[in-house]
């Protein structure tokens, strides 16, 4: 039987102090990683940093707590008060393909607002998010919904499909707001 996905919140850089508790604990723990560059005294370095700082994705039975919650830096459970909220597994499933596709990504501000499209072609086929230009490169921004998070993976136009809204009635003000950046 496979458990649902959790957040662990844990303390600041301890993301991969826990990521290796919880492998040697056997459970099956999940860590998204981006490249990026850090300026040192004398050089600059391309380090690995987590996509979700402060966060560890992490399958486990929400009923046995208290072996996850003993691990040195994990905070707590993301949830609802003191009841763990699982994160939907399609949610994970695209940030694992974002991840595994090595196509360029970073962290990015939680974005409600956009276009929903479709990748119809190259490593992340499949794969559904809202699509924004920034610095005249398409990403596709994918969502953690419970932690409000999002990463931005960079795409090409000739991959991109746009997703038909589907009609529904209006039954109050219509927001006309939209994400520009």
């Amino acid at each position: 039987m496979s458990y649902p996905w959790f957040a662990l919140q844990v303390r600041s850089r301890f993301e991969n102090v826990v990521t290796a508790h919880l492998t040697g604990m056997s459970y099956e723990s999940f860590l998204p990683l981006y490249k990026c560059r850090r300026r040192w005294s004398d050089r600059f370095k391309e380090i690995e940093c987590p996509l979700f700082p402060g966060y560890v994705f992490c399958r486990l039975n929400p009923f046995v707590r208290l072996p996850i919650l003993m691990i040195p830096g994990v905070s707590h459970i993301v949830g609802m008060g003191k009841t763990p909220v699982a994160i939907d597994e399609t949610e994970i499933a695209v940030i694992q393909a974002a991840v595994k596709s090595g196509l360029p990504s970073q962290p990015w501000p939680f974005v409600q607002i956009g276009q929903k499209v479709r990748i119809e072609h190259g490593p992340l086929c499949g794969l559904e998010g809202v699509l924004l230009e920034f610095r005249g490169h398409n990403r596709l921004v994918l969502s953690v919904t419970l932690l409000q998070r999002s990463i931005a993976v960079q795409v090409e136009d000739a991959w991109v499909t746009p997703i038909p809204l589907s009609p529904r009635a209006c039954t109050g003000p219509v927001n006309t707001s939209a994400v520009v950046l």
